[in-house]
């Protein structure tokens, strides 16, 4: 909870080949971490909600009122249809009676074509569309297979109603860029992947981040050997000072997960790390460098280099298919201990009892 708060949201997505994203993220952040912690607080304490932010994301319940105000001002509430439309009531019904409902237990015996451009059950179709618009939560998931139910059953009407930290769309989309900065730590006020799901226009841009910087909500930093200009939140500045001030740097080397706010700007990740990632899942075989799920490996305050690593569930064994080091790093023994260290520490996260270099 710590860590989410300071960095607001962490990406979602649904592939587990060693370990889903969020997963992966906090792994890398939170010493002894399990999985069942984020299952927890997301559907069993109710702290946690996955919804929209930067694409699909889990962060704060308090956030919700605000990001579902941003969508409903930014006309996102788009996914619905007439065919939608009617079996509503239908599925409201449903969840009234079971409390929770998944689109297996629904027996409607047709599809459409939904938003992706592929055709899906319209009870699939129908609860996503009421989900995305905030009527329904994700009540919780067995895998991939979400249940939902009531937003009001389970957010608490003090939070639903809580006023806005903004109050209008200035005042909004500020929020929204420094609350981005906080995601990823250090930002430019560039076109970037960081900004996908706000919606912001480049001129808007510009206007947040100077009434961010007048407000000194913000503050421009330097970075030796670097010519653009970087900005930092007023929140994290105690971060800031302490990598200056501390002599003592806690030295570690953890796998990061390819959809890590760290790395959501990637032209940025190059231009602080000199480090260059592409998540190549969505690359044709041929066509890819590495591996389809590669996990940076960061050694300190330095990316040395890549890892693709696959769970074998039914032996209980992680796989190293390739580990890449960059090119100029000094691999040394230690270097290699540390990351064999880190890659332990990751087969324990999967419930993996061996690890197998392939």
């Amino acid at each position: 909870m710590e860590y989410i708060s300071t960095v607001g949201s962490i990406q979602y997505d649904p592939v587990d080949v060693c370990g889903r994203n969020p997963d992966i993220v906090l792994n890398s952040r939170v010493a002894n971490y399990s999985k069942n912690m984020l299952s927890e607080l997301l559907y069993v304490d109710r702290l946690l909600i996955d919804y929209f932010d930067k694409n699909l994301c889990i962060f704060s319940i308090n956030d919700l009122p605000a990001l579902y105000e941003h969508r409903a001002k930014e006309g996102y509430g788009i996914r619905v249809s007439e065919e939608v439309r009617q079996v509503e009531p239908i599925i409201r019904e449903l969840i009234k009676e079971k409390g929770s409902i998944s689109a297996s237990e629904i027996d409607i015996n047709k599809t459409i074509e939904w938003h992706w451009g592929v055709n899906t059950s319209l009870q699939r179709a129908a609860l996503e569309s009421m989900y995305y618009r905030g009527e329904l939560i994700i009540h919780h998931k067995i895998g991939t297979n979400k249940s939902y139910a009531f937003t009001s059953e389970y957010i608490p009407k003090e939070i639903l109603e809580a006023k806005l930290p903004f109050t209008n769309h200035e005042e909004r989309v500020a929020w929204l860029v420094n609350r981005r900065i906080k995601s990823v730590g250090i930002l430019w006020n560039k076109a970037s992947d960081a900004w996908l799901g706000t919606k912001i226009k480049a001129k808007e841009r510009k206007t947040a981040f100077e009434y961010l910087l007048e407000k000194e909500m913000i503050y421009e930093i330097n970075i030796d050997g670097l010519t653009s200009n970087m900005y930092i939140s007023k929140e994290d500045l105690p971060f800031l000072e302490r990598v200056i001030t501390e002599k003592e740097f806690v030295f570690r080397t953890e796998l990061i997960a390819p959809l890590d706010s760290i790395i959501w700007d990637r032209k940025l990740l190059k231009e602080l790390f000199g480090f260059e990632y592409k998540w190549e899942i969505y690359t044709p075989v041929e066509q890819r460098r590495y591996g389809a799920y590669v996990l940076p490996i960061l050694h300190g305050e330095t990316f040395i280099g890549r890892i693709e690593a696959v769970c074998n569930r039914k032996n209980h064994q992680l796989q190293i298919k390739n580990i890449w080091y960059e090119d100029g790093i000094r691999v040394t023994e230690k270097m290699k201990r540390l990351v064999e260290e880190s890659i332990y520490r990751f087969a324990s996260f999967n419930d993996c009892d061996t690890v197998v270099f392939l």
